[in-house]
């Protein structure tokens, strides 16, 4: 009995410690402690962007997520089980982050419930899998206004925590974003100026906009604009922009606007919508448009005289008419993979469009969203608008590739040192009236000189992508106008104006790396294994074929003759063939071999590192504890 006592208490002790530690994990897991960690990945694919966080923080009314997940089912996809359980972990640490302000609720839709219900009253009506309707979805609500992701699909994960801050952010704002437009052209229409002629209609984009958005028309001649009341600017064509009118831009900026800038070196729409009738107003407008106060300032030059022909993306038009200035960009003319703008993105293009160039020195940070190739040379506009062939012989290019997208960023300084334009003679009289006054008494600045907050500024090197003409196939039904899009054009604008329109912690944020990766290490294995043997195998293919080639040549022969004999020459040849076959066939396989133990050795390391990694480092922790203990306890 005394020898049982002792390890009949050590094993009550190691089950109470295993208890303990369990139940320990188990309350902090349900507090908002249990959401933290430490992430080691590459490309911090376990940590939340501080778009996102911000965005939770801020949060100042209610926002509710019911989630909708199939749980309890024997058909749900290994692949979609595993990502169920990463949109777990996800929400846990956004309700986490958010200080009580959002709530998650969790449902499982089976047939004939409640939780279907109300999985068909949010627009999410599930995805069938092996005769079954399995629902993965969410809905995001605040208030009056809902915004629903209905199914998350896996191959989509490195966009899901974008989608869902910006629905969060969609939701929680009271009313529609405001945009500013302020353009040359004519967007919404204008009215027939006699009666019997009909008006010009509006842009099918203006009438998108209007639809989305809260859309504020803003004169030419404007002198001031609110970045609190306008939530982005969306300058269109601004052609005959003025000095005063290119401040007011600046000003907004430097107060933390945000500014969508369509420009053109030649713009076909607006030829192509001039009203033949002088009283409509329209003729005499300027095909070109740039900001030639504001560019410079923002280090960044803009060929307004000249249109941007690249070969490499020429478009092949009607009658197998080559297009060298009509450019259509595919997804790796976007060096931006992460970016949301861009990513699901699989062309654009561009009639006669401009060309950017970082000239640099603004302090500002600029990215490249869409580019020309290398090949790409500017031409006169007015031959390139009548695709004039001779185009492609005469391009001369200087190896350099233009932006046609390009997204700045960062604190702004004024392009307007000196103040409004046409103010200085005022400030200079208003001067020497105070001249003999003390310096307290001397006249500040009305105007803003650096930023006051984070501004942001979107290029697009052309107007007529956005035309109906070149971004749409628009169709009459009845009176009715359908407008379909007919390449990526719009979605481009529209994703800008999405991302800029959200929180202002969602502009220029990007997408997550994905969870899945390849192994790298196993597939450069695998690669430099098929470098090394394929020449061999591809050697004794071709000495297998020949070899084939003689044995069919002498069965030809035996077929006409009854006996057949073999040359000792030939019986030797047939034999050094076969002992080739097993060499060869010997090395493949020891080369196998060694892939494999290299891989099994790779393994090995790593789940070593894995494993042992923790314990090791709690050891070196204990040793160096005792070691701190026994020096102190020295020391008395």
């Amino acid at each position: 009995m005394k020898t049982s006592r002792p390890v009949t208490r050590a094993a009550f002790g190691i089950a109470a410690l295993v208890a303990i530690a369990i139940l320990a994990n188990w309350l902090v897991s349900l507090t908002s402690f249990g959401n933290h960690g430490a992430d080691f990945t590459e490309n911090k694919i376990h940590t939340l962007s501080d778009g996102t966080r911000s965005i939770l923080e801020h949060l100042d009314t209610p926002v509710v997520i019911r989630y909708y997940a199939t749980r309890n089912t024997d058909y749900l996809p290994e692949q979609l089980k595993l990502h169920m359980r990463r949109v777990d972990d996800l929400l846990k640490e956004y309700a986490s982050l958010s200080h009580g302000k959002l709530r998650i609720e969790n449902l499982d839709p089976q047939p004939d419930t409640d939780a279907e219900d109300s999985a068909n009253l949010d627009g999410i009506n599930g995805q069938r899998f092996n005769d079954q309707n399995l629902y993965f979805g969410l809905a995001i609500s605040c208030l009056d206004k809902t915004s629903v992701l209905p199914f998350l699909n896996p191959n989509e994960e490195t966009m899901l925590e974008y989608q869902l801050s910006k629905a969060i952010s969609d939701v929680s704002m009271p009313t529609k974003p405001v945009i500013g437009v302020m353009s040359a052209l004519k967007l919404g229409g204008s009215p027939s100026p006699m009666p019997g002629q009909q008006g010009m209609p509006g842009w099918v984009v203006y009438q998108q906009l209007k639809q989305s958005f809260d859309v504020r028309d803003i004169p030419m001649d404007v002198e001031t604009i609110d970045p609190k009341e306008i939530k982005v600017l969306l300058l269109f064509h601004p052609a005959t922009i003025s000095p005063a009118t290119e401040f007011a831009v600046d000003q907004y900026l430097l107060g933390g606007g945000t500014v969508v800038a369509c420009l053109d070196p030649y713009s076909v729409a607006v030829q192509m919508t001039a009203p033949q009738n002088p009283m409509m107003g329209q003729q005499g407008l300027p095909t070109s448009s740039t900001l030639p106060t504001l560019l410079p300032a923002w280090g960044i030059s803009f060929e307004s005289a000249k249109t941007l022909a690249d070969p490499v993306h020429a478009t092949t038009l009607s009658d197998n008419r080559p297009g060298i200035a009509v450019l259509t960009l595919p997804n790796s003319s976007m060096p931006q993979k992460d970016s949301v703008i861009t990513k699901d993105l699989n062309a654009v293009t561009m009639f006669l469009p401009g060309g950017f160039t970082k000239t640099g020195g603004a302090g500002i940070e600029t990215q490249t969203l869409i580019k020309s190739s290398n090949q790409a040379a500017f031409v006169d506009s007015m031959r390139a608008s009548r695709l004039d062939p001779t185009l492609n012989t005469s391009l001369h290019p200087t190896g350099a590739s233009y932006d046609l997208v390009t997204y700045l960023t960062g604190k702004f300084k004024t392009a307007f040192p000196k103040g409004k334009p046409g103010s200085e003679d005022k400030d200079a009289t208003a001067k020497d009236d105070k001249a003999a006054d003390s310096k307290d008494a001397e006249a500040k600045p009305t105007y803003l000189k650096e930023a006051t907050a984070t501004g942001n500024v979107f290029l697009i090197a052309d107007v007529d992508a956005f035309y109906d003409n070149f971004a749409y196939n628009v169709q009459n039904f009845g009176g009715m106008q359908m407008a379909t899009p007919i390449n990526g054009n719009i979605t481009l604008l529209f994703n800008i104006l999405d991302q800029a329109t959200g929180s202002k912690y969602l502009i220029g944020s990007r997408s997550r790396s994905a969870v899945q990766r390849p192994f790298t290490v196993i597939q450069k294995m695998e690669a430099d294994f098929n470098k090394s043997v394929g020449a061999k195998i591809e050697e004794f293919q071709e000495k297998q074929k020949a070899a084939q080639q003689k044995l069919s040549a002498l069965q030809a022969q035996k077929s006409r003759s009854s006996e057949l004999y073999l040359s000792p020459e030939q019986e030797a040849e047939i034999q050094k063939l076969r002992e080739e076959q097993v060499n060869y066939s010997r090395m493949i396989r020891d080369q196998q071999k060694e892939l494999r133990r290299q891989k099994d050795a790779l393994a090995g390391k790593i789940t070593l590192i894995n494993v042992a990694t923790m314990p090791l480092l709690v050891i070196l922790f204990g040793l160096g504890l005792f070691i701190k203990r026994r020096s102190s306890t020295r020391a008395r």
